[in-house]
């Protein structure tokens, strides 16, 4: 297939992209490149690969960009709930009409769009499914959560709502959770935790991106839906994540700070047995993750980038 991929450039985009080209796939992406070029170059020695820079708010571009693919992988967003109040406008624009252009472009063609778990902000009973009611409690969730219903009117359309993603990718994030716990504990030897005992689900930046792959290569069968993408195996507590951290990085101290909130307020567990139903599975555990994140952050924060 040719392949557009907006916000390729990014943590997951550039993990994915690798992936696309190594399966076959001719990949363009189309990204503002505000992380820099530096997470593609490897890709270019690849003739199917081609980089676009642009915005997902300018329609013509991105109608040009799609003309001639095959299917869309929608990455490109304003991530967080911290990034998202720092900017309630560009957040809705990127985020909600963004898509919707995206979306249009994609006509009768796949596309599969990158969502978020904190779509469900408070959930009744702590367990959700897809079938469960979205309450989003940020902007972040409520801005992502408009941008399913802009993807799902297309007849292609394809939504996984991702877990909590951690792991090494060529565009590091040090802001995700579990990232930013190995980072501060390696950095200061404690940190402050906030609600210990929220529950959270989590999936490696490799698995999130062969779901992506996944959802492509089976879109006819998958068209339509919603699939929570991630493991049931790894609903932990915030607590229990930082256990795995600490028995890596011996002499690490955890505080409990009462005062911290989640502002999508998350605690709660997710199946993900719809998506396990289409033959997905993840492959990276949390733990071995972990080990990768105390390897690669040790050096990723002492030498000069």
């Amino acid at each position: 297939m040719k392949v557009l991929v907006t916000g390729g450039a990014g943590y997951i985009g550039s993990t994915l992209v690798p992936l696309l080209l190594a399966r076959g796939h001719a990949v363009t992406v189309f990204d503002t490149l505000d992380p820099g070029i530096a997470p593609l170059l490897a890709c270019f020695r690849d003739r199917r690969f081609m980089l676009i820079r642009a915005d997902i708010r300018d329609e013509r571009a991105v109608r040009d960009a799609a003309a001639d693919v095959d299917a869309i992988v929608h990455l490109a967003a304003i991530s967080g709930a911290p990034a998202c109040d720092r900017d309630p406008e560009l957040a809705t624009e990127v985020n909600d009409r963004g898509t919707y252009i995206v979306a249009r472009a994609a006509g009768r063609r796949p596309i599969v769009y990158a969502s978020t778990g904190s779509c469900y902000g408070t959930v009744p009973g702590g367990r959700c499914d897809e079938m469960t009611q979205p309450r989003p409690a940020s902007r972040y969730g409520t801005t992502k959560l408009a941008g399913e219903q802009h993807v799902l009117s297309m007849p292609g359309g394809i939504v996984l709502r991702f877990a909590t993603a951690y792991g090494v990718s060529p565009r590091m994030r040090v802001d995700l959770l579990v990232n930013h716990f190995v980072r501060v504990l390696l950095a200061r030897g404690e940190i402050a935790l906030f609600e210990p005992h929220a529950r959270r689900t989590f999936i490696h930046v490799a698995d999130a991106a062969r779901a992506l792959l996944f959802s492509l290569e089976n879109a006819v069968r998958m068209a339509g839906k919603v699939f929570n993408a991630g493991s049931d195996e790894q609903n932990r507590t915030k607590g229990e994540v930082l256990g795995i951290i600490q028995a890596r990085i011996p002499g690490s101290v955890v505080r409990v700070d009462p005062t911290g909130a989640d502002p999508d307020r998350r605690d709660y567990e997710v199946s993900h047995g719809r998506i396990r139903e289409e033959g997905f599975q993840t492959t990276v555990s949390l733990e071995e993750g972990v080990d990768e994140l105390v390897r690669a952050l040790r050096w990723w924060q002492e030498a000069p980038r």
